[in-house]
């Protein structure tokens, strides 16, 4: 009943979120009389905050259409690849008309980023695939929000994000690709590389693991300790509902977006109210750069979707209660998961100082793990005083976390066109 109560109360919030949207636009109009009337900046700026706080925030676009390169406009082309019920591997085409730019590009390494399936859309990596642009292919998971998914396409578990990640590699080849993965799929892709290891497939060149829960066990943040608290009967009982008939999910088992971002606002409800305070304090000056910079922020933020029940739960037993990848017990469609029998595969680990949802130490973990790749092979990096966020978005990304990501993916591009052989500790 949750889910219904939540969509009713929505359908209520809807005319007045509309009205205080023309009201806000009234007030500050130029051509509207009610823009002279005494204290029409407040009103507007008011009406403005109350109708971005109670407004649905729909999946936004990636927008990235070009990006600019050694001074020339690149144009990028947003490509379906694949489309699986509950993914598209998108990939972002760049163009030139150059003969030798066109060359330059081709001869660029591949990166598939593998976006996180935990909430937000996987446009919360458009500045990570902005900046990876400059100096590479890109194809990134794009998680498709489980209310749209018709039952009759069946469940989905943690399972199936493991065979996904291993058809969208074997696709694009595994031979020319690095596989970045940001957050919750650092688990799922370390597994689905492993697999293909064991099975004695081609593996990719590198793998990059930025702010995941390898070993959840590690500086628990209150994220793991809520899910190490409570039982999995819990979780069961009281996060999943049943979606109502006005989607095209109507009754399959989700863990709702609404709930999800319930959640990621009460880690830190004091910054959120104090940033559209910041918000309102900008309408009233006149700053739109810092205006436009919270709407674009909130834009993304609020925009959350629906999770199936099973793939939620599943996570909730295997990643953060179980530990079964760190304790070497995670046996996926009958076959172990073996991360030592990866050999081929360059290994890099990226960490936030004072990431708030994996904690330090625990996408390190994947060094232990990794037994099979040669020390040389093993990289790690923790960015000083960036949080969670900051290591796959915004200044401390694209000026201190990418230049090291970059050199690490053309080293290991250049040394393994030469040989795919093991290679020596």
């Amino acid at each position: 009943m949750l889910y219904q109560f939540y969509e009713f109360q929505r359908a209520l919030l809807n005319p007045l979120t509309a009205w205080a949207q023309a009201a806000s636009k009234s007030f500050a109009n130029p051509a509207s009389p009610f823009a002279y009337v005494p204290g029409a900046t407040r009103l507007s700026a008011g009406y403005e905050l109350l109708y971005r706080l109670g407004k649905d925030y729909e999946k936004p676009e990636f927008n990235i259409h070009q990006i600019v390169k050694d001074g020339h406009n690149i144009p990028i082309i947003e490509q379906t690849i694949i489309e699986k019920p509950f993914c598209r591997l998108l990939r972002f085409k760049r163009f030139a008309d150059d003969s030798e730019a066109v060359a330059q590009l081709k001869d660029e390494p591949v990166v598939l980023v593998c976006a996180p399936l935990s909430g937000h859309h996987s446009t919360l990596l458009r500045d990570t695939v902005r900046t990876l642009l400059q100096d590479h292919k890109v194809y990134i998971t794009d998680w498709m929000d489980a209310r749209m998914v018709p039952l009759e396409d069946g469940p989905f578990h943690l399972d199936d994000y493991v065979a996904y990640i291993q058809e969208f590699i074997r696709h694009i080849g595994a031979k020319n690709l690095h596989v970045l993965s940001v957050c919750q799929p650092t688990v799922p892709v370390l597994a689905a590389i492993s697999l293909l290891a064991s099975r004695g497939e081609d593996t990719p060149r590198t793998m990059t693991m930025m702010g995941g829960p390898i070993n959840a066990r590690r500086s628990p943040t209150s994220v793991n300790s809520l899910a190490m608290q409570r039982s999995y009967s819990w979780f069961e009982n009281n996060v999943i509902h049943t979606v109502p008939p006005n989607y095209p999910g109507v009754g399959r088992h989700v863990y709702p977006g609404f709930l999800q971002h319930s959640g990621f606002v009460a880690m830190n409800p004091e910054r959120h109210a104090a940033s559209h305070w910041d918000f309102y304090q900008s309408l009233l000056r006149g700053d739109e750069d810092d205006a436009e910079a919270h709407r674009r922020f909130y834009d993304e933020y609020n925009a959350v979707l629906d999770m199936a029940a099973e793939y939620y739960l599943d996570t909730i037993r295997i990643v953060f209660q179980e530990f079964r990848l760190a304790e070497g017990t995670w046996v996926v469609g009958g076959e172990a998961v073996r991360p030592q029998d990866i050999k081929t595969t360059a290994l890099f680990t990226i960490e936030g100082e004072l990431d708030d949802i994996s904690g330090c130490g625990q996408t390190l973990a994947a060094h232990d793990l990794c037994t099979g790749i040669p020390e040389k092979h093993k990289h790690h990096f923790t960015a000083e005083k960036c949080g969670h966020y900051g290591i796959f978005s915004g200044r401390r990304w694209r000026t201190i976390i990418y230049p090291q990501l970059r050199d690490f993916i053309l080293s290991h591009n250049r040394e393994t066109k030469r040989t795919r052989e093991p290679v020596e500790a």
